[in-house]
């Protein structure tokens, strides 16, 4: 099999005509700071979600941050999470001062396990980060069921989870806190960016205040047409407002997010078929409850060569790819600091850490670029 000339990415974001369009008029309007776009981007945030209240932020990362302070999460807690997550979420569990435990995950989806999760829980535990891995939707309703028996707090990793529902709820819509990001590779982008969805008015006063230096008041209402440029601060904050150039592109992208999720599902399924009779790989694992699946990334484990070699082989065929995640219990850091996991408990974790490989995906793809990595796949799988 020929490699293609031109290089296939694994990711490239879906900018088009009303994106441009919106980021043109901001920047005409003399406003380009957290203003009447960011709003009307929470606004629009909250009904897709079905969350009562939607904060917007500089990135998830700040989310997180906000809501383990708001929350009062830190020296002495554990907060429970799977490994196979993106190491911002462990980062900021200790940098609060609380300690990371990991929770095993189904091999098949690489979504946490309840089971695991519970037996994970001590005095200590104060909070449980579940991930909506690659947009298949967590076990939500067994995970609020054994949170809500322990008094824990529960903060939806949503990350990859625009448009991801379980039983006809959208992530970020089940009253507790969610965290969701608009990194580039995101179904939806704002170039970087977040948003907090929640239904507790007291805690999004909180974060509001943690977002902006304690400001009560943003630039918009300090500074434009009859604001009050006077303020006051009763506890300090952070700055991790959001922009109005930011916002603007995420108004386009909220437009036409039913699209640019439909792309991704066929272009899925146009894996899954091409892929079904190959040897050597295991596909996405699909939950077993109702649910929708928006298909952040399309994961497949690699059982029938060593992974790198795999990567090596991928890169001559000038095919992308990506690895989501390395597992965080292994991390330097997180070893040194609270020490090695003991062997036995994270079994599928570590199963799934040695093969997973992330394949392009993204809405400008075609089905000819499916076909060309599926073909691409068989190929190395079959000669190596």
């Amino acid at each position: 099999m020929k490699a293609r000339k031109d290089f296939l990415p694994f990711s490239r974001p879906d900018i088009g005509e009303g994106e441009i369009e919106k980021v043109t008029a901001c920047l005409r309007s003399g406003w380009i700071t957290t203003g009447p776009l960011c709003a009307a981007f929470e606004e629009g945030f909250s009904r897709l979600t079905g969350a009562k209240g939607a904060l917007s932020l500089s990135s998830a990362t700040a989310g997180m941050h906000l809501l383990l302070r708001a929350l009062e999460i830190g020296e002495g807690d554990e907060v429970i999470t799977p490994s196979l997550t993106f190491a911002s979420t462990v980062n900021m569990i200790a940098l609060a001062g609380a300690a990371p435990v990991f929770a095993d995950v189904h091999y098949g989806t690489l979504n946490m396990d309840p089971g695991s999760m519970e037996e994970r829980i001590t005095a200590r535990t104060k909070a449980v980060v579940p991930v909506h891995f690659a947009g298949a939707p967590a076990d939500m309703a067994r995970i609020l069921e054994i949170a809500g028996r322990h008094g824990l707090a529960v903060i939806e990793d949503a990350a990859h989870a625009v448009g991801t529902t379980f039983g006809g709820t959208h992530a970020g819509g089940f009253g507790r806190p969610a965290v969701f990001s608009f990194h580039p590779i995101k179904n939806i982008t704002t170039g970087e960016g977040g948003m907090i969805t929640l239904s507790d008015p007291e805690l999004e006063r909180k974060l509001r205040l943690l977002r902006f230096h304690g400001i009560e008041r943003d630039a918009w209402k300090r500074y434009g047409k009859g604001g009050n440029p006077e303020y006051d601060i009763a506890s300090p904050g952070f700055k991790y407002n959001m922009t109005d150039l930011h916002a603007a592109i995420g108004l386009a992208q909220l437009e036409r997010v039913d699209a640019l999720n439909g792309r991704r599902k066929s272009l899925a399924e146009r894996y899954l078929d091409g892929l079904s009779d190959v040897a050597g790989i295991d596909l996405p694992g699909v939950p077993p409850y109702p649910h929708g699946h928006p298909w952040h990334l399309f994961v497949v484990k690699v059982t029938g060569m060593p992974r790198d070699r795999f990567f090596q082989r991928l890169s001559e065929f000038n095919v992308g790819y990506g690895l989501h995640f390395p597992a965080a219990h292994r991390l330097r850091y997180v070893r040194e600091r609270y020490g090695e996991t003991p062997g036995g408990l994270l079994k599928e974790t570590e199963r799934a850490a040695e093969r997973i490989v992330s394949l392009p995906l993204f809405p400008g793809m075609s089905f000819d670029d499916v076909d060309y990595v599926c073909d691409a796949i068989r190929e190395i799988l079959k000669n190596g």
